[in-house]
């Protein structure tokens, strides 16, 4: 038989992947990628997909990776005293079918950009109590306050305040608390690792807020070809993550699919600016302030931040620019830091990290959580779902199960069996390793089987 079906419509069940990693607590400037083994298997809050009454009853059971949080294990939280928070709430869930069941509705009198401890003690007593254990992310949906204390209004609502989050001398900089969830493969951070990442939608507007939902839906499955750009600029200070680039750019250039170009500006022969590109899916630079972004095109997911002190304060950072104007310019997530971090790289996005995690199919908030290993301090902002790799295919064509996916990145190995319940036991029928980075088509032996996986090994 054969018959195309998205895997939102197959008869598939998706399986939670989960890694346990911890990463170094010592906030040095290492920020290498986790490699403890995977734990993969069935979970009671996996959903089962139902494949329709026009799919064929003699087709198995095929169980595909998870790749990702799904919109109702997304919680919404809404400040009643301010009009743009209420608006954008009511916005994203109608537009990204949140279930109002997970909106936490709070009241707190905005007085400034800073929340103080025992304001925001209440809060979130009252976000976890609302909570039930299957909501894994948060959305905020306010721009102000951005901060709690010392921390990142983001931080403290996932994290829970915490002086470790926060510089640890006292006076100047210091290093902060690592989190496990750093560069694993966890699609559960609640569940594993007690962590609700967190998001802001920050917005000047009502209107520019929308758009930037919009982008993030337009976003989904549309696995773009596309462009990263990773620029050291004259900068010295805030260019201490150029180190990272080097690996991004040679594993991810696919024919047809996502290149990256590194500008190194250092000896200031050249232009510290990337300006006048199309289809800029990914920009990461180390400047106070990043001119004539506008004069480039963002394709919808696109990702893009500024290492510098103070790009988490929104809607402004003063004399810095605030990470505001990227989304504010047609990006779709950008990260900052709300108090002075110096360039601890451990307190910003590894692009090592971020970019493979958003390729291989998570969400938006996940690569961007997974990709700073102490968070503490740091304002992630834009459209959480956001998700252009995600979309995974299932077709069955005579003797052969056909699979698309991103699930499995360069030097990733995999495992297809087959079993007689969806519970296994399980029987290898094929296995291998994937030799790059680009969207992946399996055709494998259906061997009449009832049910069948693709996971990766254990």
């Amino acid at each position: 038989m054969t018959g195309m079906h998205s895997w939102k419509t197959a008869a598939a069940l998706l399986f939670a992947m989960t890694l346990s990693a911890c990463g170094d607590d010592d906030g040095s400037t290492d920020a290498g990628a986790g490699d403890a083994p995977f734990d993969v298997g069935a979970r009671d809050d996996a959903p089962v997909i139902d494949a329709g009454v026009d799919a064929p009853s003699a087709d198995p059971v095929v169980q595909l990776p998870r790749t990702a949080i799904e919109a109702d294990e997304l919680a919404v939280l809404v400040n009643d005293m301010d009009p743009q928070s209420v608006a954008l709430g009511e916005a994203y869930v109608a537009m990204r079918g949140v279930p109002e069941a997970n909106v936490v509705h709070l009241s707190f009198e905005v007085t400034g950009a800073v929340m103080d401890e025992a304001t925001f003690d209440t809060q979130y007593a009252a976000v976890q109590a609302a909570l039930p254990d299957t909501v894994q992310a948060q959305l905020i949906t306010w721009t102000t306050p951005y901060r709690v204390e010392c921390m990142s209004v983001t931080s403290a609502f996932a994290l829970g305040f915490d002086r470790i989050h926060c510089n640890t001398t006292g006076e100047g900089c210091g290093p902060t608390a690592a989190i496990r969830y750093f560069d694993t493969d966890s699609t559960h951070p609640f569940t594993d690792f007690e962590i609700r990442p967190a998001m802001m939608l920050a917005a000047t507007s009502v209107d520019s807020g929308t758009a930037l939902i919009a982008r993030g839906l337009e976003a989904d499955g549309t696995h773009p070809p596309g462009h990263g750009w990773l620029v050291r600029t004259t900068d010295v200070a805030r260019s201490v993550r150029h180190p990272q680039f080097r690996g991004v750019d040679e594993g991810f250039d696919v024919e047809g699919g996502l290149s990256f170009d590194v500008i190194d500006n250092s000896d200031g022969s050249g232009t510290n600016l990337v300006t006048d590109e199309t289809d800029v899916l990914f920009y990461f630079t180390g400047l106070t302030r990043v001119t004539d972004l506008e004069t480039n095109t963002y394709r919808p997911g696109a990702i893009a931040d500024h290492l510098t002190s103070f790009g988490g304060r929104v809607p402004d950072a003063g004399g810095q620019m605030s990470v505001v104007v990227w989304l504010e310019g047609g990006v779709t997530g950008s990260f900052g830091t709300t108090v002075e971090p110096c360039n601890y790289t451990t307190k910003f996005p590894n692009v090592g990290v971020v970019v493979p995690q958003y390729f291989r199919g998570a969400t938006l908030i996940e690569a961007y959580w997974k990709s700073v290993r102490t968070p503490g301090e740091g304002l992630f902002v834009g459209e959480p779902l956001a998700r252009p790799f995600g979309e995974q295919t299932l077709a069955f064509e005579g003797d052969e199960i056909v699979i698309e996916t991103n699930a499995f990145g360069r030097d990733d190995g995999w495992v297809f069996e087959s079993g007689d319940t969806a519970d296994g036991p399980w029987t290898e029928v094929q296995s291998g390793t994937v030799a790059e980075w680009s969207r992946q088509t399996f055709r494998l032996p259906n061997t009449g089987a009832p049910n069948y996986r693709l996971r990766r090994p254990d």
